[in-house]
């Protein structure tokens, strides 16, 4: 009951426009107050949850974003999907797609990937044709990549709150985004066929995918040089994410000569505020952590699912069915760090194994954030492509579909995401 009121009093404080992370510490010091058996300062609650090693590579892959956008290296990776899928019918509409996929490689934020196509792929796509809908929609759905793909933001702070292997993560991720591949080019293809959208260009010869390879060389092979360097030992996840800055600026600097000394400043103080912002909320989780554990949240609901003889699949399926309805009306990044603590504990102790729930979790919150009226990263897109919110939710309602198989095909079959994890590992 109690922790009931304190979660209303959370959404409530949301509701009224108070940041996640203020709402977070408020519910924590009513809790804490009115608890005199918890002899806790809640300062050195949000201190002790920022003590991880690991979440050092969160600020190292926000600014490995940042760089990217501004550093020529977007541009480049956009002329490589051309080549590669441009002939395909709805050429732009698979450019975005496979964009988003190399992009999701790199930046690791499903916002930075959703802003970087909606300033510069929306506007060449409808120029050629497209409905302002359908661009916006298709380019916050393919934004969906970057959450799951190393090195992915959301799969650190999943790996530090449930305590899993973030290198299985980032490998059972690779598993899911080529399903996730198949069935968004497939629905933009189907599409395509209804509205009418033709290919950008005709099939590109070997020459011309070699040429645009070269040209694209430096992008490509960092997440190469990554993925790599993480399976083979040379770096930590944590040190993958400082070695991904160090190459992406210097690509940017010297060899594409995009950003200068001057321009260096803006970049560190916009990949600072976004960090800062990140930190707060987890901080303000792990305080929110103890109380959920103090209250011993995750215990009763196992209790009760033991009770109704709840199976792993079916408690997948209700967690996924819930969060994609709270994910309508509550931003994701919020309902991520005040339920996975809940979530993880249960998942073990009904034999889910870890890297499928946190990619099924990953997975539906970030559709939480694309799905319509509260969806932060449709909110992005539509402010910068002008797209009205009913236009964009009627082109959008295919792609969710998509979605929303892809996650069936990770409850259902254990296998995608944990196949790979174990043959890497050994």
């Amino acid at each position: 009951m109690t922790i009931a009121l304190l979660i209303l009093l959370i959404v409530g404080l949301i509701a009224i426009g108070l940041p996640i992370a203020f709402a977070l510490l408020a519910a924590c010091l009513v809790y804490f107050t009115v608890t005199p058996a918890l002899d806790i300062i809640v300062v050195q609650r949000m201190v002790t949850a920022l003590a991880s090693f690991p979440l050092l590579a969160v600020p190292f892959f926000v600014l490995t974003g940042t760089i990217m956008a501004r550093g020529g290296i977007a541009e480049r990776l956009i002329g490589f999907a051309d080549v590669l899928v441009g002939h395909l019918r709805g050429g732009l509409a698979q450019v975005n797609v496979m964009n988003s996929v190399l992009i999701g490689g790199m930046s690791g934020s499903a916002s930075a990937d959703a802003a970087i196509d909606s300033k510069v792929l929306v506007p060449i796509m409808r120029r050629k044709g497209y409905s302002n809908g359908f661009a916006s929609a298709l380019t916050a759905t393919s934004s969906v990549f970057s959450p799951i793909l190393p090195p992915s933001i959301s799969l650190v702070i999943y790996g530090v709150l449930a305590d899993v292997s973030i290198g299985d993560l980032f490998i059972a991720g690779l598993g899911v985004a080529a399903v996730m591949l198949v069935v968004m080019m497939v629905t933009v293809h189907i599409m395509s066929i209804r509205n009418g959208y033709a290919p950008s260009r005709r099939r590109a010869s070997l020459v011309e995918i070699g040429a645009a390879a070269k040209h694209s060389f430096f992008a490509l092979m960092m997440p190469v040089l990554l993925l790599v360097g993480l399976r083979a030992g040379v770096f930590t996840p944590t040190e993958l994410a400082a070695v991904s800055v160090v190459y992406s600026l210097f690509i940017a600097m010297f060899v594409y000569r995009e950003i200068s000394w001057g321009s260096l400043m803006p970049i560190l103080r916009e990949a600072s505020l976004t960090t800062a912002m990140i930190m707060l909320i987890i901080a303000a989780s792990g305080a929110f952590g103890l109380v959920v554990s103090y209250e011993q949240i995750p215990r009763q609901m196992k209790a009760v699912l033991d009770a109704a003889s709840v199976s792993p699949i079916i408690f997948m399926l209700m967690v996924a069915g819930a969060l994609l309805i709270l994910g309508m009306v509550l931003e994701s990044l919020s309902l991520m760090i005040i339920l996975i603590p809940v979530l993880a504990p249960i998942g073990e102790a009904l034999g889910i194994p870890a890297v499928q729930l946190g990619l099924m979790l990953v997975l539906v919150f970030t559709i939480g954030g694309i799905t319509p009226p509260v969806g932060t990263i449709s909110f992005t897109v539509c402010a910068i492509t002008g797209c009205r919110l009913g236009e964009f939710t009627r082109a959008f309602l295919p792609f969710l579909v998509g979605l929303i198989l892809v996650t069936l095909a990770v409850i259902l079959f254990p296998a995608l995401t944990t196949y790979l994890p174990a043959v890497l590992r050994h």
